[in-house]
């Protein structure tokens, strides 16, 4: 929300009032401080006193050159005439654009002596003119007599660029009476200069009379600053005025419209005012609709590169954030040479995000000082990740102290994740009580895994009613090991329908366990076979190494061998002594003895009863005694029970035969 007394960036203040009384021609979001071009239809008949550029003769260049001479301008690298670089020369041997600019300032020259001419000989309309052009090139001493001379006339036009130049030099007050004088005589720029002064000294009451008048009046600056006057007291009226300004076009208004219908859920309408906008280099416009093109990108692929380019238009515009979000889409895309070269431009300029992402990029190259150096950056721009990053860099790097330090200065300047994160510090070194209110808050701060760790740290305490309520907080959010927790009570209370329900949200919000625990269950209801085989995949692609056993036992019991051995293999190299065990068992079937033994053998030494059970049997083929004794009993310790009574009775077998 613009503060009274603010002039937004395409708003004119009283002091960069146009020139005119009767029109505009440039804003000055454009040409800050300029003064649009003298129009003076409606104010006085033209004087036919042989004043003005409509009496001007024109001559050829050749006419002008034969009259007054080559023109030749000095330069300070100016070279002798053997060396000049004889392009845009004519035959005639001088330069076409010294020329014109020779003969425009003769032409601006003439009209000036005409004009003080007749001003001086007491045309009140002449005066008005030699003010406006003293004026707009910044000569006020010399303006303001022939302006005063023909504002008394009762000169409209003069009256506002009095009005003008007091302002200018500082006099408010009077400058503000001279602009009531024009405005009350139907002054559309006067009636928007006197507003914004009454408006920037509180009197928003007569300062919305005079912009409506202007507005009114078919001026667009006017009609933005009645929006914007509107827009600050939160009334509806202010996107009409703003629309009025905009379609006259003034690029800020458009961009407010835009603003506006986004805030109100009207993408399509917003999205057309910001290419509007845009369309005029509105800087802050271009920004707005490349993130709006990157949310549909989406759906539509295509319109990446669109949003690229206006990305890229509105960074060239001065905009950081821009540059930033261009960089986030070379990132993206693949190339990361151009999307730190954004980055850097951008961090340069300020933007913290972009300093971060550098830091990020370079700690993932190993490249911890550099890191550094941007989230250093990040934090001197006022961006607390930049404080947070600093903690994960010094985490990472075993620097522990330091790492807890930037922590809490990040938790302490409110960043959630900040919090979270010390908390789990300090409950590492067994700081419960410490910890609990940094979870507490990074919690109602809207963290996710602050929710879920609270949600632990109450389980742990035997609060499972606590527990509950946090870990439902963080699995609305998404956060999968929450959705998991509260699938397990459901399924051990008997409620497998909530337990369902509950898995799939853990599944959906990346839970390992959750898509096996999912699958699992649907595997033993045995009507979803597919979606069990489906929920069994993704958990075993996670990694899960008993989700991998299930998927290698479902092919081998398919046929599909080569594929249960690449699973077996998988979940055997993770660890899992169940996959190393059925690798043994489908190795020696394909008459691979000697790698089953190796398999058999990890998995017997990680304490698998079976693979124990299995090489003592192959050690008495092999007539091996003593080693199948040994078997026998890490079989017997091992289980499980029917394991335990067959190894059991091996054993007795084995001494019987032995003491014989």
């Amino acid at each position: 929300m613009r503060l009274i007394g603010k002039n937004g960036p395409g708003a004119k203040s009283a002091a960069t009032t146009e020139a005119d009384t009767e029109g505009w021609a440039e804003s000055s979001e454009e040409h800050p401080g300029a003064l649009p071009a003298q129009r003076t239809g409606g104010l006085t008949e033209r004087r036919s006193g042989g004043y003005g550029p409509d009496s001007l003769v024109h001559v050829s260049a050749r006419q002008f050159t034969a009259a007054i001479g080559p023109y030749s301008a000095t330069t300070e690298d100016e070279e002798g005439e053997e060396g000049r670089d004889r392009a845009g020369l004519d035959s005639a041997g001088f330069d076409s654009a010294s020329f014109e600019s020779a003969l425009a300032a003769r032409e601006q020259a003439a009209l000036e002596a005409r004009h003080r001419q007749a001003a001086d000989d007491g045309d009140p309309d002449a005066a008005s003119r030699l003010g406006t052009l003293l004026l707009r090139r910044g000569d006020l001493e010399d303006a303001e007599p022939y302006l005063r001379a023909a504002a008394a006339a009762g000169l409209r036009a003069a009256a506002n660029n009095l009005g003008v130049l007091l302002h200018q030099q500082g006099h408010r007050s009077e400058a503000a009476q001279w602009w009531r004088q024009a405005a009350v005589a139907g002054s559309a720029p006067a009636a928007h200069a006197l507003g914004l002064q009454l408006r920037d000294q509180g009197e928003e009451e007569a300062a919305e009379y005079w912009l409506h008048f202007a507005a009114d009046h078919g001026h667009p600056l006017g009609a933005y600053a009645l929006g914007d006057l509107m827009e600050h007291r939160r009334d509806v009226r202010a996107e009409r005025w703003f629309k009025v300004s905009a379609d006259a076009g003034h690029r800020e208004a458009a961009y407010r419209l835009a603003r506006m219908r986004e805030a109100a859920g009207d993408k399509e309408t917003a999205e057309t005012w910001y290419r509007t906008a845009a369309a005029r280099s509105h800087a802050r416009a271009a920004l707005r609709l490349g993130v709006l093109l990157e949310e549909r990108s989406r759906v539509d692929h295509a319109l990446l590169d669109e949003a690229a380019r206006w990305y890229r238009q509105s960074a060239q515009n001065g905009e950081p954030r821009a540059a930033c979000a261009l960089g986030f889409l070379l990132r993206d895309s693949g190339d990361l040479t151009a999307a730190a070269e954004w980055w850097q431009e951008a961090a340069e300029a300020g933007d913290g995000n972009a300093a971060n992402a550098l830091g990020a990029l370079h700690a993932s190259r190993g490249e911890a000082a550099e890191a550094e150096r941007w989230y250093r950056s990040a934090l001197d721009a006022g961006d607390q990740n930049g404080a947070f990053n600093l903690g994960l860099l010094c985490a990472g790097a075993g620097r522990d102290q330091q790492a807890e330090q930037w922590y809490r200065r990040a938790a302490y300047a409110g960043h959630r994740e900040a919090c979270n994160a010390l908390a789990v510090v300090l409950l590492q070194r067994g700081d419960e009580s410490g910890a609990e209110p940094w979870f507490s808050k990074a919690a109602e701060a809207g963290s996710v895994d602050g929710a879920f760790n609270l949600g632990v740290l109450h389980a742990g305490r035997g609060d499972h009613r606590q527990a509950q309520e946090w870990y439902a907080r963080a699995a609305a959010e998404g956060h999968g090991e929450a959705a998991l927790q509260l699938a397990v009570v459901q399924e051990q209370r008997g409620n497998l329908a909530g337990a369902l329900e509950r898995y799939r949200q853990a599944a959906a919000g990346g839970s390992a366990e959750g898509a096996f625990r999912l699958a699992s269950v649907l595997d033993r209801r045995g009507d979803a076979d597919a979606e069990a085989e489906h929920w069994y995949a993704v958990a075993a692609d996670a990694g899960h190494r008993r989700a991998q056993v299930r998927m290698g036992v479902r092919a081998a019991e398919r046929g599909a061998l080569e594929i249960a051995e690449s699973w077996y293999r998988r979940a055997a190299g993770a660890g899992s002594r169940s996959a190393a065990f059925n690798l043994g068992l489908l190795l020696a079937r394909q008459d691979c003895e000697a790698e089953a033994m190796l398999w058999y053998t990890r998995a017997a030494d990680a304490g698998h009863g079976r693979a124990a059970l299995r090489l003592a049997l192959l050690a008495l083929r092999r007539g091996e005694p003593v080693q199948a004794e040994n078997w026998c009993r890490r079989a017997a310790d091992h289980g499980p029970a029917e394991v335990a009574e067959r190894a059991g009775r091996l054993l007795g077998a084995l001494h019987a035969e032995l003491s014989a």
